[in-house]
């Protein structure tokens, strides 16, 4: 999914380092707050990178962040953790 670009002019879109620095604070005070996430400004966009454990959190986070941020574009590269139990045993040699 694409966001549009932000028109810089705006004012939401000023001071986007404290902007961050505030979604990172938010992010740390609620349920997200254990989580391994960086935020980062790229260019136009933040991007917001780490492992989460469930798709839930994933989308919480990515909510949070957009909510946060408008109308900035928001670009994700947050990958869901694999932790569900093996279906097979393992074979030790």
């Amino acid at each position: 999914m694409n966001d549009p670009v932000p028109d810089l002019q705006h004012p939401a879109a000023e001071n986007i380092e404290y902007r961050v620095a505030h979604l990172r604070e938010r992010l740390a005070a609620e349920e997200l707050g254990e989580l391994g996430v960086h935020v980062d400004v790229r260019g136009q966009a933040v991007v917001i990178a780490g492992t989460v454990p469930s798709a839930r959190c994933r989308d919480v986070l990515l909510r949070t962040a957009r909510e946060e941020l408008a109308p900035l574009a928001v670009r994700s590269d947050v990958v869901v953790a694999e932790n569900a139990s093996p279906d097979h045993a393992e074979e030790l040699s």
